[in-house]
């Protein structure tokens, strides 16, 4: 049986299959059909860049400047394990003239290293350091593909969505934080048709997972100085107190975010206001709920009178929260998964949500940058923000703006919004609710 996952399959011709590929690129760019032989993880990464209106003409930008991009390394997690990344992938690309890549979780490369020759030919397709691979930038490919994903993936040839990088192949996988779950990048091997072989992904798979078992040894001494909670982009928040790393249920994820937002305390009345929708329910029911998750979390759970953290509880929110404020914008986006826990009806986390969003909205429109801006429009928090895409169109090359301002003009005739005299669209759009 064809393994799905593997870019060539046993016995398969790589000239036969590279002719069947770029035929079926070239109709699915033409048309939107997918033929035969497009693997369906393939298919549903072009559809995606169709729906980021990506041109198979697109070419990379290096959005991290030289002395930008040495400090952001140095304070990468993933730069922990780099001395393992080389020793378990050094060998193997430099023996088959292939490349060692490292991407952030937003599909930025950090480090490109491997054979001379395979470098210098890298650098005429702009896969440098610094430079933006994520797929919402670049279309398919294996780091930023994975990134996207979450999970590993292989792309051969014609299956890159950009034409520039049909010569290539590439197998890479992502990796985690041991303790949160969250995503730090991946790690990727580049190079020619010899990397279709299903022992590629294989290899780049179990590299990734040695880099996750080293991060765990590091992190083992000392232990984190506090309590954290991660709830951007999930529906059930993941606490890390006391070593252990819990997933709480929505109303658990609920009440701890309410009280990480309020380090003072909140009453029981306070907190049930927050968090039902039904003003007429009784602080019992908060008891209730606070004592179940005292079961939970024994000595880390919430104190009474009023509720609040038994310690300092550092909230992936709040941390973005502050980044925006300071201005760090692309450092604050740069590890955005999404709304705060987006499936929560409660009153007290609606608002909450709405604030982060417009706020972390009206940063990236204000940065004017067009890798934040095409990240923030490619998320469903903002596939359907006209304001966010004009101001995509403005911070494009000419040679892609007319997207962007099509997909404008699309949202303008859903919203009902007429055009002016001089044929664009006109600024006034509904905005998102305030509390």
């Amino acid at each position: 049986m064809r393994d799905p996952s593997v870019a060539l399959p046993g016995g398969a011709d790589p000239a036969t299959r590279t002719r069947e590929l770029r035929r079926a690129h070239a109709a699915f760019t033409q048309d939107g059909r997918v033929e035969d032989p497009v693997r369906a993880v393939i298919a549903r990464s072009w559809r995606r860049c169709a729906r980021a209106r990506l041109s198979p003409e697109c070419a990379p930008r290096v959005e991290l400047a030289e002395a930008e991009l040495r400090t952001y390394r140095e304070e990468h997690p993933l730069a922990r394990v780099m001395p393992l990344f080389r020793d378990l992938v050094g060998a193997f690309a430099a023996h088959g003239a292939h490349l060692l890549a490292v991407c952030d979780a937003r599909g930025s490369l950090l480090w490109v290293e491997g054979e001379p020759g395979t470098l210098r030919r890298a650098e005429g397709l702009g896969f440098v350091p610094g430079a933006r691979w994520a797929e919402s930038a670049m279309g398919t490919n294996a780091p930023g593909t994975a990134v996207a994903m979450g999970e590993p993936v292989q792309v051969f040839g014609a299956e890159h969505f950009s034409r520039r990088a049909h010569p290539w192949t590439c197998a890479a996988a992502p990796v985690r934080d041991p303790r949160t779950g969250g995503l730090l990048g991946a790690v990727d091997i580049t190079g020619g048709d010899s990397l279709a072989h299903p022992h590629s992904l294989g290899f780049v798979r179990a590299v990734a997972r040695a880099a996750e078992a080293q991060l765990t040894l590091l992190a083992a001494d000392p232990p984190p100085p506090g309590d954290t909670l991660a709830a951007l982009g999930q529906d059930e928040a993941v606490l890390v107190t006391a070593g252990r790393r819990i997933r709480l249920g929505r109303r658990h994820s609920e009440i701890m975010a309410l009280l990480a937002h309020h380090p003072e305390g909140l009453s029981g009345e306070e907190l049930a206001i927050a968090l039902y929708e039904d003003e007429s329910v009784s602080p019992v029911t908060v008891r209730a709920e606070i004592s179940r998750l005292r079961a939970l979390l024994g000595s880390s759970a919430p104190l009474s009178r009023p509720y609040r953290t038994a310690g300092p509880l550092a909230a992936d929110f709040t941390a973005l929260t502050r980044q925006l404020a300071a201005g760090a914008v692309s450092a604050a986006l740069r590890h955005y998964p999404g709304p705060l826990l987006p499936a929560s009806t409660a009153p007290g986390i609606v608002r909450l949500r709405r604030r982060i969003e417009d706020q972390a909205r009206a940063a990236v429109i204000a940065r004017a940058d067009a890798g934040l801006l095409t990240d923030w429009v490619c998320g469903p928090w903002g596939a359907d923000d006209p304001e966010a895409w004009r101001a995509l169109a403005a911070a494009l090359p000419p040679e892609r703006r007319p997207a962007a301002l099509a997909h404008v003009r699309a949202l303008d005739r859903e919203l009902g919004v007429r055009p002016d005299h001089g044929g664009q669209p006109r600024a006034t759009y509904p905005q998102p609710a305030r509390s």
